[in-house]
């Protein structure tokens, strides 16, 4: 077993409580490459932002386990490098088994997510506690999730959302013990998040989603004050990327996300973690499709994901100054 200790990484609990005191959330990126990596951690460490390098089933299969493990405490060397020492934790998004779960904790992640929402509600909770115990048993915090968001990401999807119910709240934390929890507000997965039909126009004529559950959203926080929530599915779709992507050859029409000025309200509330990993996609794929078109004799990798990069971390610079608020806070 290896503890996320030795890798220099930390857990979310005490970034977690400062983050709702202050009013911020701690970004909590996909990644499954070395250019996301690097893009992630000068980002953060350049705007001084404490940081969630998430990992979902997938993206583990894809980069292997062992590679991921490794980079993850290059990305906490590579910090100090690059002259900040920053909080970096290493969560797995989306756990869908006790199993995978105990696999990412023994192999070094700091922070596991079982997403047991699509089951009936004592499963979950039944399962949830099971992830929990385990966990706690070696330091690493665990967040759980009621509510099923609708959208594809990876290896989850869901056809329709269910909002998350105040009622319940108090009773899965109790009886899990979970770190954080997850909800369903209105949020979704993937870049599809709405339809143009579910949307309004603004007066520059932008289509408008409606608006997250804040409704909802206050009345958890009535029943469990000061409790880490988490908000997943919460890419904002930037309509630059979508439209160098089609200019370039792309098909993305019809893609809608979650207005920042929302998440940026969300996040001064007991949302502390904000996910983000379409909107890296977007950036990073709009800036390969730039250079295959206009540089069409470019055929070194780096030269295309190089620029990707830099438009990634970027990107990454925006979110955590201007829509989560955790500049500033490492």
């Amino acid at each position: 077993m290896v503890s996320y200790k030795e890798l220099g990484l930390v857990n979310s609990k005490e970034l977690f409580k400062k983050a709702v005191d202050g009013g911020y959330a701690i970004p909590a990126f996909n990644f499954n490459n070395m250019e996301q990596l690097q893009a992630i951690v000068s980002a953060c460490v350049e705007t001084k932002s404490p940081v969630i390098l998430q990992v979902s089933s997938g993206a583990r299969k894809y980069a292997n386990q062992t590679l991921l493990r490794y980079m993850a405490q290059g990305a906490v060397q590579y910090a100090k490098e690059l002259g900040y020492e920053i909080p970096i934790v290493l969560h797995l998004d989306h756990g869908d088994s006790f199993e995978l779960c105990n696999d990412c904790i023994e192999s070094g992640f700091s922070s596991v997510m079982i997403d047991g929402s699509h089951l009936p509600y004592e499963e979950n909770i039944a399962l949830t506690r099971k992830v929990v115990e385990y966990a706690h048993q070696h330091d690493v915090t665990v967040e759980g999730e009621l509510g099923v968001l609708a959208g594809i990401e990876d290896d989850v999807q869901a056809e329709h959302h269910t909002y998350t119910e105040p009622d319940e709240v108090v009773d899965f934390v109790n009886r899990t013990g979970v770190d954080s929890l997850a909800i369903s507000i209105g949020t979704s997965h993937g870049a599809f998040k709405f339809t143009p039909e579910q949307c309004t126009r603004n007066e520059d004529g932008v289509l408008v989603p409606p608006p997250l559950r804040f409704d909802i959203l206050e009345e958890i926080e009535k029943r469990i004050p000061g409790f880490p929530i988490v908000l997943h599915g919460s890419s904002s779709v930037p309509s630059q990327y979508v439209e160098i992507i089609n200019k370039y050859g792309g098909k993305l029409n019809d893609s809608i996300g979650i207005p920042e000025e929302q998440l940026r309200r969300a996040a001064k509330s007991a949302v502390c973690k904000i996910n983000i990993d379409s909107d890296g996609r977007l950036a990073m794929t709009a800036a390969v499709r730039e250079v295959f078109a206009t540089k069409p004799a470019e055929f070194d990798p780096r030269k295309y994901l190089g620029p990707a990069r830099e438009e990634l971390k970027k990107l990454y610079m925006h979110k955590t100054e201007n829509v989560l608020g955790s500049a500033g806070r490492a």
